[in-house]
């Protein structure tokens, strides 16, 4: 397994250049890249510059294992009833899905929106399945995995029904981004490993703490570390290790370095 880092907690300042420079004199040999509203990787950035990033990145050694989209100015909302909005979002999900194949990633982390008062679960459910089922067959043609995170949004609040979700859509291209700190809030990180297995895409590493409600840095928050290793192991997982640990609750070097001991466990 590779550590990486995401660049969802990276000084956003950061050029493309430095943040490969940064991350590969932190210790780390594999990027989560990000798309923005601005800067240099965005819904208008040409190809050409992409796949010259995707080269760069090569060239220092540095795989570029997922991509995120965080825009604003264009939906990606799936779960609303809205069905304009949701078509729109698709087409937004399409475009970020080239992007990353441009830069070289095999994987996009997506998510899908959030309930609210008026949106149903039944509503939302029905909608997100439909939206994925129909992005699919692009993702497929594509060759990119659509890895979907559980991000506190009150939708798929289980191992066991976020599986049923991914056997629902059918499709290889599409299932889990596992992030080790989402869920230690409602359960255990191993247990979805365990039962989304097969649907497990990419990882993103970070700690939390019950008791005070607080990210913490790696091996001093409540996840089982050892007990996700033994799970991850048994699933055949040997891709990115992605850390997401804020560089104000752990500095990126020492981050590094944890993974480093947790991949050893």
């Amino acid at each position: 397994m590779k550590v990486g880092l995401s660049c969802i907690i990276t000084p956003a300042q950061w050029s493309f250049e430095e943040t490969l420079k940064n991350a590969k004199a932190a210790g780390y040999e594999a990027l989560e890249l990000v798309i923005r509203d601005s800067g240099e990787i965005t819904l208008e950035t040409p190809e050409a510059e992409l796949t010259r990033m995707a080269r760069q990145a090569m060239d220092e050694g540095i795989e570029v294992a997922s991509v995120c989209p965080m825009i604003t100015k264009a939906p990606k909302d799936v779960m609303t009833n809205d069905a304009a909005v949701r078509e729109q979002s698709l087409d937004t999900i399409k475009r970020c899905l080239t992007i990353s194949k441009a830069l070289g990633a095999d994987t996009m982390l997506l998510t899908l929106g959030a309930l609210t008062p008026k949106l149903f679960y039944n509503e939302a459910y029905a909608n997100s399945l439909q939206a994925l089922q129909k992005l699919a067959p692009f993702a497929e043609e594509l060759g990119i995995n659509v890895a979907v995170e559980y991000v506190w949004n009150k939708f798929l609040l289980s191992p066991m029904e976020f599986a049923h979700f991914c056997d629902e859509v059918a499709s290889p291209r599409v299932g889990l981004f596992f992030d080790t700190g989402n869920m230690t809030i409602f359960g255990y990180p191993e247990h979805w490993v365990r039962i989304c297995g097969k649907h497990l895409m990419k990882v993103h590493f970070k700690d939390f703490k019950r008791q005070g409600y607080e990210w913490t840095p790696l091996l001093e928050g409540d996840v089982d570390f050892p007990a996700v290793m033994a799970e991850l192991r048994k699933i055949g997982y040997d891709d990115a290790i992605l850390s997401e640990v804020d560089p104000g609750t752990a500095s990126l070097e020492a981050t590094a370095q944890a993974i480093r001991k947790i991949l050893a466990m």
